[in-house]
């Protein structure tokens, strides 16, 4: 047909409608996002008012997804079979509405969509020009596998751009806010780009697109490509302290400037990153994909290395660590995420909460990745079950097994505590930005009968392997530590049995890092005592910020270890506390009305609280839907007890709930916290 004689003007793809309808419209305005199983209109523009009508003529859609169309679907003008795509059509003149409905079980991914005009005998008789859009998991269909029917979850696990991380320790939990900005500009393009490089992409595409129906292959593919180990993965990990090279784990406060580097940088992976940001961003991919997702902390998280369902730590009789192979180690806490779907792969009784963990520990299936696995396959000891339960369950289970290595290389068992392990696993509540306590998902209560058939049922052996009770016991109490004091810790070895007894006492504590790293001893302290019969005796360690302070890791972290030694039976015991420092708190004033496109300043102000001078101090600021990232340099040295402040501007893009976000970082402090909670307001007409 000629150009004068067109009947196709234009396509309006309707991306303001479509996308508030699909809980898109945050996403972009400009471009078409849609969820899967659910409607969204197009409206087709006509040269003439005379529109060709059936049975002459009939339109049709072709659908093409891939960046070689290696999958094409043709929509049918009618009702389809389910699974299949469909459209009708409504006619008014000079446009005709077309309304286009996807399975709720079609791969995810970048389309494009062609209009065709058919004639009687299915000739092409003119088409449009190809229209792309985003088809997402839609967890507000019943329909969908990633299914959630309760709108409030839906708000919090896939709509909510600010998070709260958890980190500390067990007994002195701390929060940290986080920009999950999921509908950031182009962070849509970004996490499709993510899967388009992963090695599954690369080599078989067509399988791939085909394998992107399903929830549980794209949130694997994700916990593999998060991390950069075995592929062009986003985020390199680090943990030894040497981040000259990158951006220390501890100075993001968010996601996006993360994945826009890798992006930019051609699909080169971020350096550095440890668990709390590989689970943040992978959170972040999973709600921009549409799989509700939020992330979780388990406090003395077990790293099993050896898949015994137990943690061995191994000491020479001067309590210094000894590796023999690759070590077990618990970490104070470690981060990972959940996402929620329904699990066809598996029996039923297993959908719902899925753990998934892009942090690299160990290798499933020779990537590094690990889940999904089913939370409820954790908590009944079903370590069967794919994907990687064993390590999982271990993570929240695991015994913890004290051994001292002698000199002729026997081993002594020093303590075996079946409590250590998987203590307040954390997550941010869906009713406010307080903390909701999800262990009970992961295990029943300790010392239930229910909790040792559990254990029986994953090959776990309970008890003292000692076998005899112990009459000395021994416990390491302190009070609260704060970063750039001194501070006391008291070590108390209790005598239950009826005679006094000699024993030495050796004290040590060691700077660490969260996973158990080692990065240098602070002080040493040996005693012989002697513990009167039914009494207990008080050994006193002050720990110096003279001493501590030059080795401290960037978690600020003390680890005080205490060996106790008789000459009777049961002649070992040893404990361990890590002792988190409290940390001081930034604080930030908003300064003007928020009002979108409207300029605020916001004054962000700090006391050093180090007996020493901080150099080379740096503010980083971000927030969802206020600023992209930015860098603001102290503009002195800060001296002890010191105050300063800096100022910066910006003008908010989104209306709605903000959060500005604020990190500190200097030579001698870093990871110093602050926010601000913004409510910014429409621009008025």
């Amino acid at each position: 047909m000629s150009k004068q004689n067109a009947i196709f003007q234009d396509v309006d793809l309707q991306c303001r409608v479509n996308n508030r309808v699909h809980h898109t419209e945050e996403m972009d305005s400009d471009q078409l996002v849609v969820r899967r199983g659910q409607s969204f209109s197009l409206l087709l523009l006509l040269c003439t008012d005379t529109p060709p009508q059936p049975p002459d003529y009939q339109l049709a859609l072709v659908l093409q997804m891939g960046k070689k169309g290696e999958v094409v679907v043709r929509a049918s003008s009618s009702r389809a079979a389910h699974g299949k795509w469909w459209f009708s059509e409504q006619t008014a003149q000079t446009e005709v509405l077309l309304r286009i409905h996807s399975p709720a079980d079609a791969p995810v991914g970048l389309y494009s969509v062609t209009v065709l005009l058919l004639s009687a005998e299915g000739h092409i008789v003119e088409q449009t020009s190809p229209y792309s859009f985003y088809l997402l998991f839609n967890p507000w269909s019943a329909a969908d596998s990633v299914y959630m029917p309760d709108e409030e979850l839906l708000q919090e696990y896939v709509l909510n751009e600010n998070g709260i991380l958890y980190q500390g320790s067990w007994d002195q939990i701390t929060s940290m806010p986080w920009n999950f900005g999921q509908f950031e500009k182009a962070v849509v393009d970004i996490c499709f780009e993510i899967l388009d490089n992963s090695p599954a992409a690369l080599k078989h595409s067509e399988m791939d697109i085909a394998n992107r129906a399903d929830p549980v292959y794209v949130s694997r593919t994700i916990t593999a490509m998060v991390n950069a180990n075995d592929d062009r993965g986003v985020v390199s990990g680090r943990w030894d302290g040497e981040y000259s090279d990158g951006v220390p784990p501890t100075r993001w406060t968010g996601s996006v400037p993360i994945l826009r580097r890798w992006s930019e940088g051609g699909a080169q992976r971020v350096r550095y990153g440890q668990c709390w940001v590989f689970s943040a961003v992978a959170c972040t991919i999973l709600r921009c994909l549409g799989i509700p997702t939020r992330c979780v902390t388990n406090y003395a998280s077990a790293h099993d290395t050896d898949g015994n369902i137990s943690v061995d730590y191994l000491f020479n009789e001067e309590l210094e660590s000894v590796s023999e192979g690759r070590k077990d180690m618990i970490w104070n806490f470690h981060c990972w995420v959940e996402s929620w779907m329904s699990r066809e792969d598996l029996p039923k009784g297993y959908d719902g909460w899925q753990v998934l963990d892009p942090t690299p520990q160990e290798r499933s299936d020779g990537v590094f990745c690990c889940g999904p696995c089913p939370v409820q396959a954790v908590r009944e000891g079903e370590v069967g079950m794919k994907y990687d339960a064993p390590f999982v369950f271990s993570e929240v289970n695991a015994d913890l097994v004290c051994w001292i290595v002698h000199p002729d290389g026997e081993r002594t068992q020093a303590s075996l505590n079946s409590g250590t392990v998987g203590k307040n696993i954390s997550t941010k509540s869906v009713n406010g930005d307080y903390r909701e306590d999800i262990t009970a998902n992961y295990k029943y209560p300790e010392g239930s009968m229910k909790e040792r058939e559990v254990y029986e049922k994953a090959g776990k052996h309970v008890g003292n392997r000692n076998g005899r009770p112990r009459q000395l016991q021994l416990s390491i109490k302190h009070a609260q530590a704060v970063h750039g004091t001194d501070f006391d810790v008291i070590i108390e070895v209790h005598n239950d049995g009826g005679e006094d007894t000699q024993v030495q006492l050796t004290i040590t504590s060691n700077a660490v890092t969260y996973n158990s790293l080692h990065r240098g001893e602070c002080q040493r302290k040996t005693a012989e005592l002697t513990v009167p019969a039914q009494k207990a005796h008080k050994e006193v360690i002050r720990l110096l910020y003279d001493h501590y302070g030059s080795c401290v890791s960037e978690h600020h972290l003390i680890r005080v270890t205490a060996l106790l030694q008789t000459s009777g039976p049961n002649n070992i015991i040893l404990q361990e506390v890590n002792i988190p420092l409290k940390m001081p708190k930034l604080h930030i004033k908003v300064i003007g009305e928020p009002v979108v496109s409207r300029k605020l300043t916001a004054l962000i102000s700090f006391t050093n609280p180090l007996p020493v001078t901080l150099q080379r101090g740096v503010f980083t600021v971000e927030g969802a839907g206020l600023t992209e990232e930015q860098e603001i340099q102290s503009p002195n040295d800060i001296g002890p007890g010191q105050y300063t402040a800096v100022k910066f501007s910006f003008k908010p893009s989104r209306a709605g709930l903000r959060k500005l976000l604020v990190d500190f970082d200097s030579d001698r402090l870093r990871d110093v916290k602050g926010e601000a909670t913004i409510i910014v307001q429409e621009k008025k007409v």
